[in-house]
């Protein structure tokens, strides 16, 4: 069931939010959310929600006897990890590990179809964060199996994140704030997301789907930048999206989530990028492998070792398959070389350093959205070399003049600039009052497009 669905929006959320705001006791209400969310689950994924809740219950065990027994509690975190990753490899990458291993060594072995469960990159993810914050006693161990149960099952941030670590959100669990305030504030939240994710998102991919799926040879050079960059604000606008959507949603029932999207399209380095863009999983990254496997603190050589290991880890995150490698190694590269001294070479001109940049994240998102090789070959040709020898063609200026308006918003909503506005006109009674008029315009005219469009997808839910 997908947040921007009507059947999310005027069946399931308004069966969720009248018990829950009806009643007062925050036991009962954790149960109606667990009771939501296994139902959410349960009607996208009816045979992996068994998967889901033994991931929880195994993790559960692991961790009270990681605090139980603490002489032992690095044999029992070991468990979870490799319980954890295990699952993650036998679903995600199994196939991709067998085919690879035929196509290198010219085996014959049979490669194996195997369903991968929705959200199932972000459950065990949140689930190996709680038992690592056990044992490094960061956080008490939970003994009631619900409250670990709601964490990791709650529906808004289950199947695409945001990644949720448990130490930034267990005292919350118990105890939380549900208020009339809140509420509007989760809903206005929600709706701009719903608008990032239908209105731009959807109108991008259709562009580059368009381009992508043409015949390569036809494409212009400039025709072929024009589909990176729509692709670029496609996966922008439908992540970013998605995780105001799951940021209003959890603040409606008076949880504060950390951000996830800090325009990431206004970086000057891919350092800077990587500190805006996915900031769950960047940090989640860095609090439990980075750091662990030493950071910054053992040298220059170990650093820029560690750097790359995460960002392939990063790229295999993604995806089970040859291109998401080479884009993590791809922003691996870029942020080693900034550190060896790029960064500080860019800071003198600013211009510069934003095309850098964007240049960067662009033809990372090509190689990101492409598995097929030969196919990202010679996109990137065309994108590079201009090797159709067409600059500019018919097709280029129909798909620009019939998308401008699209493009022109994408770019605008990709800067600070209605969140710049929104804080000066923030107690301007005039301001908010056509502020709600707009938004209500914009629901309608989203609710219409929804039921006269087929095409909406997440592109995050594959990962």
């Amino acid at each position: 069931m997908l947040f921007s669905s009507l059947e999310f929006i005027f069946l399931f959320l308004p069966a969720v939010c009248i018990p829950y705001f009806l009643i007062k006791n925050t036991k009962i209400r954790n149960y109606i959310l667990i009771l939501a969310s296994l139902f959410f689950y349960t009607f996208g994924e009816p045979k992996a929600v068994v998967l889901m809740v033994m991931s929880i219950v195994l993790n559960y065990g692991l961790a009270i006897l990681t605090q139980k027994y603490k002489s032992a509690k690095k044999l029992f975190l070991t468990a979870s990890i490799l319980v954890n990753i295990g699952l993650l490899f036998w679903y995600k990458y199994t196939a991709f590990f067998v085919s690879s291993i035929n196509s290198v060594f010219g085996a014959g072995f049979e490669v194996p179809v195997i369903h991968l469960p929705i959200g199932i990159s972000f459950f065990t993810f949140q689930a190996m964060s709680y038992v690592i914050d056990v044992y490094r006693g960061d956080v008490p161990v939970q003994k009631k199996l619900s409250a670990l149960f709601l964490y990791i099952s709650f529906f808004p941030q289950l199947i695409a994140g945001p990644i949720i670590k448990y130490h930034d959100i267990d005292k919350q669990i118990e105890q939380r704030q549900v208020s009339l305030a809140g509420y509007s504030k989760g809903c206005k939240r929600f709706l701009m997301g719903l608008f990032k994710k239908v209105l731009i998102a959807n109108n991008a991919g259709m562009l580059w789907e368009s381009i992508s799926g043409s015949d390569i040879s036809s494409v212009s050079m400039a025709g072929a930048w024009l589909g990176a960059i729509a692709y670029s604000l496609q996966i922008y606008f439908d992540f970013s999206g998605y995780s105001d959507m799951a940021i209003g949603l959890g603040r409606i029932f008076g949880f504060e989530f950390l951000e996830n999207f800090n325009y990431p399209y206004i970086s000057k380095s891919i350092r800077e990028f990587w500190r805006r863009w996915h900031i769950s999983l960047s940090t989640w990254f860095k609090e439990y492998l980075y750091i662990p496997l030493g950071g910054s603190r053992k040298g220059n050589i170990r650093t820029y070792i560690n750097l790359v290991t995460v960002f392939l880890c990063t790229g295999i995150w993604h995806g089970a398959n040859w291109n998401f490698v080479i884009w993590g190694a791809w922003h691996g590269f870029f942020s080693v070389i900034e550190r060896l001294g790029l960064e500080k070479i860019l800071k003198k001109c600013k211009v510069l350093n934003h095309i850098y940049t964007l240049w960067v994240v662009v033809l990372g998102f090509v190689i990101f959205a492409i598995t097929d090789m030969g196919q990202l070959k010679k996109y990137l040709a065309v994108m590079l070399l201009n090797s159709n020898h067409v600059l500019v063609n018919n097709s280029f200026m129909f798909a620009l003049t019939g998308n401008i308006v699209l493009i022109a918003a994408a770019l605008l909503f990709s800067m600070p600039v209605y969140k710049s506005l929104e804080a000066k006109l923030e107690n301007n009674v005039a301001a908010r009052t056509a502020e709600g008029i707009v938004f209500t315009l914009l629901f309608i005219i989203t609710v219409a497009y929804l039921v006269g469009s087929g095409y909406n997808p997440f592109l995050y839910f594959r990962f």
